[in-house]
């Protein structure tokens, strides 16, 4: 057997580096499109509560034309911000098919930001009626700061944008980097910055309902990230069974995503609106919620592309692994 086998390792700050949204949106369009022609397998998602207050998972899949494998473990830890840590953790690992033995793993926290703001914004322009010029958004952290900078990026028009925070207190450093790209204040009524938006992005610990139902207006289109485990939500009951929804996967937004509220609902996979090279036939009153869960498949082709752009540039730290 072999014995001079290498693995790479990549940390946080190399893979932060070498992200760019361009090319990470293409890998998320790839994913959404080998999903929807079964060119790409998602396999059993695992999700499981900790008994220290932690959340632990497991995203799994395989390209098989592209001898792509691997998973991504991730969850969330809510008492690491009183450690001064992030509470989302990631690892990414790649493996040979071939063999099973590994080739890379990765931190994956700056993935699962990047390829869930590129699911977002692929979901807004497909989505979202094209004049939108009014976000709402709830929460300011890591995931919030990145759909919003998706949103901001695509829409055509100087936006006007409503934050609300848990508490109803200002969040100045969330303000301060978006203030020359949008008039930005916090929001002094969720249900009326609700009411008021075009485009409404859900990005909170998922806890319960964020708003009334009938905050919701036609035409408006919302972005929900929260939803990700049993038992979670942030739109309240009402909501669904007014709009038409839009997935990453069916089975699994019915798992662990806002879909689970009402499994009987209808929806699409969004990537059968990509392979088919066509936007969602939306009539201007139409209400749409693009209900995000996160695949393996995104994790996957973003990290191949990680890795492939750290093989070329000599990146990263490579250890003996021998077999």
């Amino acid at each position: 057997m072999p014995t001079d086998a290498q693995l790479l390792l990549l940390d946080g700050h190399i893979v932060g580096s070498i992200l760019e949204p361009e090319q990470v949106t293409a890998a998320v369009r790839e994913a959404f499109v080998l999903h929807s022609r079964r060119a790409g397998r998602v396999f059993p998602v695992v999700r499981e509560r900790l008994h220290t207050g932690g959340v632990f998972g497991i995203k799994s899949g395989d390209v098989a034309s592209q001898d792509l494998l691997g998973f991504k473990a991730a969850g969330f830890w809510p008492g690491n911000r009183a450690l001064g840590g992030e509470p989302h953790q990631a690892t990414v690992a790649l493996f040979d098919p071939s063999t099973g033995r590994p080739l890379c793993i990765m931190d994956g926290n700056a993935i699962t930001t990047a390829r869930t703001g590129a699911a977002g914004g692929l979901g807004l322009r497909l989505l979202a009626r094209p004049e939108s010029s009014r976000i709402c958004v709830f929460g300011t952290g890591v995931q919030a700061r990145v759909q919003l900078e998706y949103a901001l990026t695509l829409l055509p028009r100087r936006c006007t944008v409503q934050y609300v925070t848990p508490g109803g207190t200002p969040a100045p450093a969330f303000e301060s980097a978006f203030r020359q790209r949008c008039d930005i204040d916090i929001a002094r009524d969720h249900n009326d910055a609700v009411a008021s938006s075009d485009i409404v992005i859900t990005a909170t610990p998922g806890a319960g309902p964020l708003f009334d139902a009938d905050a919701v207006q036609p035409g408006t289109h919302l972005t929900c990230v929260g939803a990700d485990t049993a038992g979670k939500r942030e739109l309240p009951e009402g909501v669904l069974s007014r709009a038409r929804i839009f997935v990453d996967d069916r089975d699994q937004a019915r798992g662990i995503g806002e879909c689970q509220w009402a499994p009987h609902l209808p929806c699409t996979e969004i990537g059968d609106l990509l392979a088919s090279n066509r936007a969602a036939e939306r009539a201007e009153r139409d209400i749409t919620v693009f209900d995000m869960t996160g695949l393996a498949l995104q994790d996957l082709t973003v990290a191949r592309l990680l890795y492939e752009r750290a093989m070329e540039q000599g990146l990263g730290t490579s250890v003996a692994w021998p077999w």
